[in-house]
């Protein structure tokens, strides 16, 4: 989504604003940028490299690049994509006060580099040939050095004929998009409703591919003009159930809304966590910690009710296979508002910079809306968008499709295709009207 500041919440929401509210972008994008030749560009490491050890000690890369270099088993790998083949030279702008001996590695080609006594220098690494199109992985190792640390590196330079305006990275800090840039280009389905409906239900079915589920990821199943319904992955031991609804007040500070346009917390399910957040505008959120598993289908499902009194209410369920029942997330309500449910969308993003690197993939399928009156109707069509990191050219590493009778997104992890932007997208197949006893729902 780009939309966005590093979130700071109350609870942690960890998805972008941007990415929701934006959603989609405007119609018209820049122009996509052209191929003509440059003597050469400079890439800086801050916003497209990621550190790597053999060791336990984790290394870092902060916004100047590499810095305080001091582990022999630490390793970077920088991104580029290139769309021509052809030689590409290579230049690291180094800083040290004493010489090291470095190692970089391009499409399976080491070359050795000694960088001396440097301030802030361009010291050549070598020329590789590029035989394909795509991304490459730019790796550099140190091997030895004389002083305590290795040099600092800052920025490459890189030139050739495989170099061109075309070539793809995040190339600067403007906007803050080192950091959106490592966190990876945010993709969505937006599934389109005549305004006529009014709808009162949204059903979504989620399936996250065994290996699919990385840490930092929120698929996001049953987004709607108010908010968001979905699952995470937010660390290796634990997962989330995360429904949160924005509050008509526009803010980053939830302390700063309104006592009349504050989110109001009807119910709640059992072990549901409930709170507000802030930093991409603010409202009320609730989370579950839940075990899910990747391989399995989970089903969610969301109302959207006015009540005539200028508030809506919005309620969420998660069906638990494993229980064979449909569990209460939470219940809120949210004033100055006097709607259904409207813009649903889905959506899949890596809200971890750490793991921008890494790629993953969702399948939604069976999308269903119930209206007012009870009847049910499948959405068989799906519109794809993404985030600002996207839009401005800095990753390419973003998809969407069809896949059997489901959709699909996929981002980050620096695969070679890409989905263009609204791409319309239709499934088909068997589509089961969702079997849910609404009057039972707890």
């Amino acid at each position: 989504m780009n939309w966005l500041v590093k979130p700071v919440l109350l609870l942690p929401v960890l998805f972008t604003l941007q990415e929701l509210q934006a959603c989609p972008l405007p119609a018209t994008l820049p122009p996509p940028p052209g191929n003509t030749d440059v003597a050469a560009i400079e890439v800086p490491l801050g916003g497209n490299t990621w550190a790597y050890s053999n060791n336990e000690k984790k290394p870092r890369v902060t916004a100047n690049g590499i810095e305080q270099w001091t582990d022999a088993g630490a390793y970077y790998v920088t991104y580029v994509r290139v769309n021509r083949p052809g030689s590409m030279l290579v230049k690291l702008k180094a800083t040290g006060q004493q010489a090291c001996k470095l190692s970089m590695t391009i499409a399976g080609k080491e070359k050795t580099i000694w960088v001396g006594a440097v301030n802030n220098e361009y010291v050549t690494a070598g020329e590789w040939q590029l035989k394909d199109t795509g991304y490459i992985a730019i790796k550099l190792v140190g091997i030895s050095k004389e002083g305590a640390s290795f040099a600092s590196v800052s920025d490459y330079a890189i030139s050739g004929t495989a170099i061109n305006t075309a070539t793809t990275y995040v190339k600067n800090n403007e906007g803050n998009f080192f950091y959106w840039g490592l966190r990876g280009p945010s993709v969505h389905l937006n599934y389109p409703v005549a305004d006529s409906v009014r709808a009162e239900y949204f059903y979504n079915e989620v399936t996250v591919p065994e290996g699919q589920d990385v840490i930092g990821s929120y698929y996001m199943a049953n987004g709607f003009g108010e908010g968001y319904f979905g699952i995470q992955v937010n660390s290796a031991t634990e997962r989330r159930i995360l429904f949160s609804v924005w509050s008509p007040f526009t803010t980053d500070d939830p302390k700063s809304i309104p006592e009349d346009q504050r989110i109001l917390m009807l119910k709640k399910g059992a072990d549901v966590h409930t709170g507000e957040f802030g930093n991409e505008g603010s409202g009320g959120q609730s989370y579950l910690r839940f075990p899910w598993k990747a391989g399995v289908t989970y089903r969610f499902l969301l109302k959207g009710v006015p009540d005539n009194n200028n508030h809506t209410t919005y309620t969420a369920w998660f069906y638990d296979p494993a229980q064979t029942k449909w569990l209460l997330i939470a219940s809120f309500k949210r004033p100055k508002t006097n709607k259904y449910l409207t813009r649903f969308h889905s959506f899949l993003e890596n809200f971890s910079p750490d793991q921008g690197a890494i790629s993953r993939k969702a399948y939604f399928g069976n999308q269903w809306v119930r209206t007012a009156q009870g009847n049910w109707i499948k959405l068989t069509q799906a519109g794809f968008t993404y985030d600002n990191t996207a839009a401005k050219g800095y990753r390419k590493d973003y998809a969407g499709g069809v896949e059997g009778d489901r959709f699909y997104l996929q981002n980050c992890g620096f695969f070679n295709t890409y989905t263009n932007y609204r791409s319309q997208f239709v499934r088909t197949g068997a589509a089961q009207q969702p079997v849910v006893d609404l009057e039972q729902l707890p």
